[in-house]
C-alpha cells in the first residue's frame, strides 16, 4: 500500500471547479483531505476489491483517490455536469487503473442498484447557505440505503447529529476526526484569498 503522502502527491494534478455555484455549496476537496479519508478506509479494509460510490463527485477528489488503491470500480454521481466533464478530464490526469464509471444525476436519489458491498465516499454539502441547514442529511440518508459503510465530510460541530441520524437509521459511528480543509477565495462573498476552515469526518456502518 503506498503511503498516504504518496496519495496526496498523485491527487495533486486534480483540478477544481471551472464555474462554482454557491448555492451547491462546490468547495473543491483538499488533495491532503481526500487521501487522509481514503486512506483510513483503505486500512479498514473498505476500498479494495469494493464497489466505491462518491455522492456528489464534484471534481471526483474523493472518488479519484479511491480510484488509487484498488477498488474493484468506483462511481461518480455528480448533478452538476460542467463538474461531471472536469472530473472526467482529472481521471486522465491521475491515472487510475481502477474503471470508474461517471453519472450525470442527483446524488441524493442515485440511479443505482447495487448487489456487491459498497462503500461510500463523500464531502456533502455543509449546509451553510440560507435555507439549506443540514444539507448533509439527504447525503446521509442514501448512504444509508446504499452503502455498507460510509465515509463522510461535516462542518465542525456536526458530531452529536451525525452520531443521532445514524443510530436512527440503523447505522453506527466508528471513527471520528477532526481535519483542516483549506478553501480558496472563488464566490464574492469570501473577503480571504484562502481560508480553513474546521471540518470532521466519520466513518459509519450501515446495517
Amino acid at each position: 500500500m503506498a503511503t498516504r503522502q504518496a496519495l496526496e502527491t498523485r491527487l495533486g494534478v486534480v483540478a477544481g471547479f471551472e464555474e462554482p455555484h454557491a448555492a451547491l455549496e462546490q468547495y473543491p476537496t483538499p488533495p491532503g483531505l481526500a487521501a487522509h479519508v481514503v486512506h483510513l478506509a483503505d486500512l479498514q479494509g473498505d476500498i479494495e476489491a469494493r464497489t466505491v460510490v462518491d455522492l456528489g463527485t464534484g471534481t471526483g477528489m474523493l472518488g479519484l483517490a479511491a480510484a488509487l488503491r484498488g477498488p474493484a470500480r468506483v462511481v461518480g454521481v455528480e448533478l452538476d455536469a460542467t463538474a461531471l466533464a472536469t472530473a472526467q478530464g482529472n481521471q486522465r490526469r491521475v491515472g487510475a487503473a481502477a474503471p470508474v464509471h461517471w453519472i450525470h444525476g442527483d446524488a441524493t436519489r442515485p440511479p443505482l442498484d447495487i448487489a456487491e458491498p459498497v462503500t461510500v465516499v463523500m464531502n456533502p454539502p455543509f449546509g451553510a447557505q440560507t435555507g439549506q441547514r443540514h444539507a448533509d442529511r439527504e447525503f446521509l440518508s442514501t448512504a444509508a440505503d446504499l452503502a455498507d459503510v460510509s465515509y463522510s465530510v461535516h462542518n465542525s460541530g456536526s458530531q452529536e447529529f451525525v452520531e443521532s441520524f445514524a443510530a436512527d437509521n440503523g447505522g453506527e459511528v466508528t471513527h471520528a476526526f477532526a481535519a483542516d480543509f483549506e478553501m480558496e477565495r472563488q464566490f464574492d462573498h469570501h473577503t480571504e484569498r484562502k481560508t480553513e476552515i474546521d471540518v470532521e469526518v466519520f466513518r459509519i456502518e450501515w446495517a
